[in-house]
């Protein structure tokens, strides 16, 4: 708590005069550009890794940045979906899975968590469709790698319940709304996106063509030189997909390729 309350005597003695004209017009209303949908994670910070600024990002944070499908519960993450595009109208959707996330670890031995904390033995249950999949047709993997897989796509099947809510159906079919699919990878800083030409997740700048690149976006930016190391699951995707060219545009999850649509596990009500 000391470093805290130092931490909010330096804010209101620094940093909040030097941008007192940005908070007088915070005052008035918000108008964030993206809804961020993102784990609790304490080492994820959206606005820090995307550079983005105070009122740019909307954001939802639970455990497992896991949405439930409409209907299942009235708790909060529906709530601040139908606000954000209703009442912000907000156009541009990311949900963003993060490397070494224990949500996801608690997610594979879930059975394990019903006695110790069953609070989060149910919320968990929410990505039930994650859980099923990955079982079922990733039995060849184990341990890290298939953390990775279950992160990767635990991303995919909550793009799929957001598509659930009506807000959310109605302007995805009037083109009015992209979904973007991340993972952040702590241990380097890197975001990889998932390309639904190549069926994988890349890194989210090989995406773009380098002079199109919109310096003001809230898309991090990596020097020209870097050295791109893959994990062994995202080689392994890229290697087996085929060779597409860079198209000029981000790939928003408008709608979805019919390989992940037969991929997402739908229905499971197991308990």
């Amino acid at each position: 708590m000391k470093k805290l309350i130092k931490g909010l005597r330096e804010f209101k003695s620094s940093y909040f005069p030097a941008n007192e004209e940005l908070f007088e017009q915070l005052s008035h209303g918000q108008k964030p550009r993206v809804l961020f949908i993102t784990c609790s994670d304490s080492r994820i910070d959206p606005n820090l890794i995307t550079q983005a600024g105070l009122g740019e990002l909307f954001v939802i944070r639970n455990a497992g940045n896991i949405i439930p499908p409409f209907g299942a519960t009235n708790g909060g993450e529906g709530a601040t979906i139908e606000y954000a595009i209703q009442a912000l109208n907000i156009q541009q959707i990311i949900v963003c899975g993060h490397s070494h996330c224990g949500a996801m670890k608690g997610l594979m031995k879930l059975d394990s968590l019903r006695i110790e904390m069953p609070l989060v033995h149910d919320w968990l249950k929410y990505a039930e469709a994650t859980r099923r999949l990955v079982k079922d047709n990733y039995s060849g993997y184990e341990g890290e790698e298939l953390l990775e897989i279950i992160i990767a796509e635990n991303v995919l099947t909550q793009i799929e319940n957001l598509r659930t809510y009506p807000v959310i159906r109605s302007k995805l079919h009037q083109g009015q709304i992209s979904i973007y699919a991340w993972i952040y990878q702590i241990e380097t800083g890197e975001i990889l996106a998932y390309d639904p030409q190549k069926h994988a997740y890349i890194l989210l700048q090989n995406q773009l063509v380098a002079s199109e690149i919109d310096e003001t976006s809230i898309s991090p930016s990596l020097p020209s030189n870097v050295e791109i190391h893959f994990t062994k699951t995202q080689q392994r995707a890229l290697e087996s997909s085929e060779e597409v060219p860079i198209t000029r545009e981000w790939f928003p999850m408008t709608v979805l390729s019919p390989e992940q649509m037969e991929r997402i596990y739908r229905g499971s009500t197991n308990k």
